[in-house]
């Protein structure tokens, strides 16, 4: 739908943060006694957390109802601030518990902001807002005036969630409500024609349905099964990273999935990192080590193995071992969010007076596979917090320079950019590509980072042009990411629908009947003599054709070539491609030659 403009941007999210108070609202109409959480504006809509209270799906059109019949009595939002003894009062009578805790907090969030040693309670206020003289909720505002300016046929409740309080797994299980909102109704129905689309595109759903991938409670959430199919498909993707890896000169290393305790600690992935890697604990040496979560660290290793002169330098490696990273469960999805993963990695080790040659190395390998795949993207320059300092290794010198450099490079290459904070590494800052898939969804896919950090914890040093030692600067890179991200993400992109170099099974000869067998056989050879890797399935069981085409077709794949009585006398082939229909009959050696063609294009 484009991106707003700014003035919109806060219209909407007035909108939707007002649609929150307002199902607050309707859901303690129904519910007197509900407990109140919190109730953000999210992207595309809102939600509101409950305690103390039993919802389902079935519930959402009677709040919906409910929620229009507020609206319609024309309240006003008024915001007070109020002294926190006074609100604490009222949200104790009223029994709502995490309204009290979210006054501790911001009276603790506005001591260390101010600090101060100390905030009475009436000097300290909070912000009230009333939605008419029904409903009040702790909240620092952004509301529209009143409920008559809130579109009431743009809007919609979703679905029913389960949602720990402040996301702590310690904390109790709240029921979450989701909604959407926005301006229009023909917004709103643009959208859920998109999200109806998404959901036939799914990866999850697809996956399945074609055979790609499993998910088995016995090995874990998160860790995924390919099958041969989702199997060759990944290693399609690995193997033209690879390809794209060897030609700007990188090597192919590998490295173990566990590593002791002292390495991440001196990266500082267990200062930044430790609650997201899986411990492991040798029973012989009750050492401590970890699965990594990243390749980096080891490649340091790798690097100070050997003396290096600055004449060695760039030394190039690359990787792409297995990754483990203990996501919650909750926030697991598909392909898309898993603890098991590889990642077409890359490191470089270098001198200064090279980063800018190795940023445009590897950012044309980056640039030949978003073109191999289809995809448009643009670039985020991923920059540190600076009101965050604290959560990044390195100081102010150093980043300040990284992040120069990065923005330079990209000048320099006359490439537009969008600048954002808090995106980068704990090491260094970041270019990212963007890509939007065919649903017009981003996903950062590719990036190169530049790291001062790394290479001076792990004291690397190489021999300069005038003999001292000199510390070689790192450059941290991926083409597509995670493989196994990538393919969920392609799922989606493609509908399942892959290309003909990318697809497990290219063609399906389907002969009309037992009697066409052997012409089908004889069509193979042929094809494969002019094409000799095409991936051909003879589809000779006892079915009828017409099973066999819609199984092509629910297959998805590519070609489909029906042969019978006709094509057998005149030595020809009738094909289909899949989404386009019948080609029309045609020779064996005309369909080779297009199947050969479409593959050259691609460079396979």
């Amino acid at each position: 739908m484009g991106m707003p403009k700014e003035s919109s941007l806060q219209d909407i999210e007035n909108i939707r943060h007002s649609f929150a108070h307002v199902l607050a609202a309707a859901v303690t109409a129904h519910h007197p006694k509900v407990q109140l959480g919190i109730g953000p504006v999210i992207e595309n809509g809102f939600y509101y957390d409950f305690g103390n209270v039993e919802l389902s799906e079935k519930d959402l059109g009677q709040l919906e109802k409910e929620m229009r019949s507020i609206a319609k009595q024309n309240l006003d939002f008024t915001k007070e601030l109020w002294p926190a003894t006074k609100a604490a009062s009222y949200f104790k009578k009223a029994d709502q518990p995490y309204k009290l805790e979210l006054i501790t907090d911001l009276k603790k969030e506005t001591k260390t902001v101010k600090k101060q040693s100390a905030i009475s309670n009436q000097q300290f206020r909070v912000g009230i807002v009333h939605t008419g003289e029904q409903f009040s909720d702790l909240c620092r505002g952004g509301h529209v005036k009143n409920t008559r300016e809130l579109p009431l046929d743009a809007f919609r409740l979703k679905r029913v969630a389960g949602a720990y309080w402040r996301g702590n797994e310690k904390n109790p299980m709240l029921t979450r409500i989701y909604g959407i909102a926005f301006q229009t109704k023909e917004e709103l129905a643009l959208y859920e024609a998109q999200m109806a689309e998404a959901e036939k595109r799914d990866h999850k759903r697809l996956g399945k349905e074609l055979g790609l991938f499993v998910f088995s409670e016995l090995v874990g959430p998160g860790l995924p099964l390919f099958t041969p199919k989702g199997a060759f498909i990944l290693s399609q993707i690995k193997e033209y990273s690879k390809k794209l890896r060897e030609e700007i000169g990188y090597q192919l290393v590998q490295t173990p999935q566990i590593n002791k305790k002292e390495l991440f600690v001196i990266s500082g992935h267990h200062e930044k990192y430790q609650d997201d890697m899986f411990h492991v604990r040798s029973n012989y040496t009750k050492e401590e080590y970890f699965l990594k979560p990243m390749n980096c660290p080891q490649h340091t290793q790798l690097y100070s193995a050997e003396p290096r002169s600055y004449k060695d330098l760039p030394l190039r490696l690359a990787d792409f071992s297995l990754l483990y990273r203990d996501e919650k469960p909750g926030e697991l999805s598909g392909l898309t969010r898993l603890r098991a993963f590889s990642q077409d990695d890359g490191h470089c080790f270098l001198r200064e007076d090279q980063i800018a040659e190795e940023f445009d190395r590897v950012l044309n390998a980056i640039e030949k596979a978003m073109d191999m795949y289809g995809l448009t993207y643009w670039v985020r320059l991923s920059l540190r917090d600076e009101k965050n300092k604290e959560k990044y290794l390195g100081g102010d010198i150093t980043w300040k320079k990284s992040q120069r450099i990065m923005k330079t490079l990209l000048q320099k290459r006359k490439m537009k950019f969008q600048a954002a904070e808090d995106e980068a590494a704990f090491y260094g800052p970041k270019m990212d590509i963007m890509v939007k898939d065919s649903l017009a969804r981003e996903w950062q896919l590719s990036t190169i980072q530049l790291d001062f950090n790394m290479p001076e914890r792990f004291s690397l040093t190489y021999a300069g042009q005038n003999g001292k030692k000199e510390t070689p600067v790192m450059i941290h890179s991926a083409i597509v990411g995670s493989p196994e991200r990538f393919f969920g993400m392609l799922i989606e992109h493609y509908g399942g629908v892959f290309p003909l170099w990318l697809a497990p099974e290219q063609v399906w000869i389907v002969p009309v009947s037992d009697k066409f067998v052997t012409y089908a056989d004889t069509v193979k050879k042929q094809l494969l003599l002019q094409v000799p890797l095409l991936r051909i399935v003879l589809r000779d069981e006892n079915e009828s054709l017409g099973r066999k085409i819609r199984d092509g077709e629910k297959m998805k794949v590519p070609y489909l070539i029906v042969v019978g009585e006709k094509e057998e006398e005149s030595m020809t082939v009738s094909p289909r491609k899949h989404g386009k229909g019948d080609l029309g009959e045609m020779k064996v050696s005309a369909l080779a030659g297009k199947l050969q063609e479409e593959l050259i294009s691609k460079n396979i």
